[in-house]
């Protein structure tokens, strides 16, 4: 059985609230750090464990304080296969914030798909999508899943 990590401080903030909203940025920031603790990731990269379906991490974009990436687990072949959930997570590095993006509409949960112009539904469209990453991040973790850098070469340490 696997045993999530549950976070205490959500059931005290008050759903859909901006304050809210930031408080799940902010652990899906620290969730996603501990499932890939270098940002400097190769582009592409996947990690399996198990019986767990792969899990896939793409880097789709570089800037100087955020990085945008793709996050998927693939099932099937072929022309069967299709990712679910497919998620898109913009990392704020500066303020230490991952937001769910986007979800492709041909997920299962293709209701968190689209985001509307900015006004007042905004909390009630991004609030579900950040708390399902949230989660997905949490099963990741507890399932074993990691991007860490043990298999990249490290420098030599240098005589000083």
């Amino acid at each position: 059985m696997v045993k999530v990590k549950r976070n205490h401080w959500l059931a005290e903030v008050t759903p859909r609230s901006f304050t809210g909203l930031m408080g799940l940025y902010e652990s899906n920031y620290r969730r996603f750090e501990r499932l890939a603790p270098e940002l400097d990731l190769p582009f592409e990269q996947a990690t399996s464990v198990g019986e767990d379906a792969t899990l896939y991490l793409r880097v789709v974009e570089r800037c100087r304080y955020t990085t945008t990436v793709n996050l998927t687990y693939w099932f099937g072949e072929g022309d069967e296969a299709h990712a679910d959930p497919d998620l898109t997570l913009r990392l704020y590095r500066d303020a230490q914030l991952a937001e769910a993006i986007y979800c492709d509409a041909r997920s299962r949960y293709a209701s968190l798909a689209g985001v509307p112009d900015i006004d007042d539904a905004v909390l009630d469209s991004q609030w579900p999508r950040n708390l399902l990453l949230n989660k997905w991040l949490a099963y990741c973790l507890a399932q074993g899943h990691s991007f860490g850098g043990a298999h990249r070469p490290r420098r030599e340490p240098t005589e000083s």
